[in-house]
């Protein structure tokens, strides 16, 4: 037995020196290293062999395997440094070209929208003011005058994170816009001095969610930027000529903008304000629903009931509150005509900007 696995070495290497290619080292392996090769074969008749011949047949039938085992990998390595060799002496590579760019990150157009309005708001003395994303029914809705029917409290419009309210608790949700900020914002000034609260005159920046119709300017997940001031003797002029200031600093001093009456249960009297549509010149297109013009912002006087829940007397102060979309604003600077683009990931779009 000694005597055949030294033969088979010795004819294993013996036919590995005029390997060539992978495919013959492949066949190689196969008749010398395979499951039906005959040093596997001879692994298989040690039970036959006498018990005294056993080790020293087992010992140099491992150390054959291992022997060919060790040549079939140096023989693969030689192989592969050969092709290697080949293939740069037919394509020959210029060590002292420069290395090809990495591609580099950017800033979301919608962060960066959301930066120069920051820098737009603090040149006319806002602060910026940070609230949470996952509010109570009780912030979103209640204390902002919402009625107790109102549509928009329903789980069809709104995404609520457990079934407290089946129980008559106060539910946790994702809040449905930034509103609820002013409510805490509120809370923290008139806490410094509950006799004689301090003005306010903050921006409120931040993610919101509704179960709305995906649309070419309708998203279910958005950002919002709301903004509040309250003081002594704040009037509906003060609101207007702030965002129209606003408009002219952010669009440009030629920037057409206009205000239309609304409705919102927090604010009273209440307006929508439209900015002339960038993408179609006010011509009409799907952005702005053929009319020309796009609304970025609803605004109006705060409602006496919302001052008073933020712990501010409505007899002797005044605000207003407006709140923009972040997203619309970006497809007017920049003329997209689809507010989807924004969370697709899409590559072709995202380094546009």
């Amino acid at each position: 037995m000694l005597d055949q696995l030294n033969e088979i070495q010795s004819a294993a290497l013996a036919d590995l020196q005029s390997v060539q290619d992978d495919e013959t080292l492949q066949r190689w392996k196969i008749a010398y290293l395979g499951r039906s090769a005959p040093l596997m074969q001879a692994f298989d008749r040690l039970g036959s062999l006498p018990k005294e011949e056993r080790p020293q047949i087992g010992r140099r039938a491992n150390e054959v395997k291992q022997s060919l085992e060790a040549a079939f990998a140096e023989k693969a390595e030689a192989l592969r440094q050969a092709a290697l060799q080949q293939s740069l002496q037919v394509e020959r590579l210029d060590v002292t070209l420069p290395g090809r760019p990495l591609p580099r990150g950017r800033v979301h157009p919608t962060t960066q929208t959301l930066r120069d309005l920051y820098r737009v708001f603090a040149e006319m003395g806002f602060q910026v003011y940070r609230s949470r994303e996952i509010e109570t029914d009780e912030y979103n809705f209640q204390l902002l005058n919402f009625p107790i029917n109102h549509p928009a409290r329903e789980m069809q419009d709104s995404y609520y994170l457990d079934t407290g309210r089946a129980r008559g608790e106060n539910p946790i949700m994702y809040r449905t816009h930034t509103s609820p900020g002013q409510i805490r914002a509120m809370r923290e000034y008139a806490a410094m001095n509950p006799d004689n609260p301090p003005p306010i005159r903050i921006v409120l920046p931040g993610m919101c969610a509704r179960y709305e119709q995906i649309s070419t300017r309708s998203e279910m997940q958005f950002n919002q930027l709301e903004g509040l001031a309250v003081g002594d003797n704040i009037t509906f002029g003060d609101l207007k000529g702030t965002l129209s200031d606003w408009a002219r600093r952010f669009f440009g001093l030629n920037v057409r903008t206009r205000f239309r009456a609304a409705h919102f249960p927090f604010t009273e009297p209440s307006a929508e304000m439209d900015v002339e549509c960038f993408v179609c010149g006010g011509k009409g297109c799907p952005v702005c629903k053929r009319s020309g013009w796009l609304e970025i912002l609803g605004c109006g006087m705060v409602h006496p009931v919302v001052l008073h829940n933020g712990g501010y007397d409505p007899l002797r102060y005044t605000g207003y509150a407006f709140g923009m979309g972040p997203e619309r604003i970006t497809m007017l600077r920049h003329r997209i005509d689809d507010i989807r683009y924004f969370w697709a990931n899409d590559l072709r779009f995202l380094e546009q900007f």
